[in-house]
């Protein structure tokens, strides 16, 4: 039994080394597209999330015995899987360092209602000459 448990695992592990490589080529293919790498991220949380609450859940130990060791195994091979999101902070930190390199960046407003400040002040300046007068 215990050869047909090495069998599986070694099977287990060259499946996880070629879902490795596919996601590894995927990013590689996607690099210099930042839409296409979140995808590629929220693609992988989304599996994370489905196996996790679906064949993970149904699979848990119905007795003391296995969940020891689930918990045991857990412990000694590096703690419960999870996948961690970038802290808004920190995408903006490398966004403020990218910005500091650039040389030239375009000076692009996004004010929708541009609003002529020198027609402003040309009516303030009006009313005021008609209040002196």
């Amino acid at each position: 039994m215990n050869h047909d448990q090495n069998c599986a695992s070694g099977d287990l592990s060259c499946q996880l080394q070629a879902i490795s490589g596919a996601v590894k080529d995927v990013a590689q293919n996607c690099e210099g597209d930042v839409i296409a790498l979140l995808a590629l991220l929220r693609h992988l949380e989304m599996l994370h999330k489905e196996i996790r609450d679906g064949v993970f859940q149904e699979n848990l130990p119905t007795n003391r015995q296995r969940l020891y060791s689930l918990l045991r195994d857990i412990e000694s091979e590096g703690g419960w899987p999870y996948i961690g999101r970038m802290r808004v902070q920190a995408l903006l930190a490398n966004l403020s360092e990218a910005v500091s390199n650039e040389d030239a960046l375009p000076n692009y407003t996004h004010d929708v209602f541009n609003i002529d400040h020198s027609l402003e002040y040309s009516r303030e300046q009006g009313t005021g000459n008609r209040e002196q007068s």
